[in-house]
């Protein structure tokens, strides 16, 4: 019998994203964020006012990348620096993979449902604000 399908919700998605949002707000930085489910594929988007609309697609693939491989976009991009295990990796998937900052897996226990991105300020800053926005399903 197969077992039931862990993966993340719309209501989780929005919960991520308003999250990601209020630290957006905080900084000052105006955000793309991304939310995908446990199959990769994308949930909910949002452009905040006068966001980057070149991160509108970074945000989507740094979902897409965090679950594609179930760790965030930093530990991927130093595995894939020249010389290293994964180097070209990026080139990979029709080219969706980022291999920076601003993407990470969302978990439950141990299972990987879903992954979140953010882009639109600097790498450090959306580092920082996927980690705010994972902060969104707590509690």
């Amino acid at each position: 019998m197969p077992t039931a399908r862990q993966t993340l919700t719309l209501d989780d998605a929005r919960r991520l994203i308003a999250a990601g949002e209020a630290k957006a707000l905080e900084i000052g930085v105006p955000y793309n964020l991304a939310v995908v489910d446990d199959g990769g594929n994308l949930i909910a988007h949002v452009r905040m006012d006068g966001a980057w609309l070149g991160s509108i697609d970074i945000a989507i693939h740094k979902a897409f990348t965090a679950r594609a491989f179930d760790m965030s976009t930093e530990d991927l991009a130093k595995m894939s620096q020249s010389g290293k295990p994964l180097f070209g990796i990026h080139a990979t998937n029709h080219e969706r993979i980022v291999i920076f900052g601003g993407g990470a897996p969302v978990k439950a226990g141990d299972v990987v449902i879903g992954a979140v991105g953010a882009s639109g300020g600097t790498v450090d800053q959306d580092i920082e604000v996927v980690e705010a926005a994972l902060g969104g399903l707590d509690g």
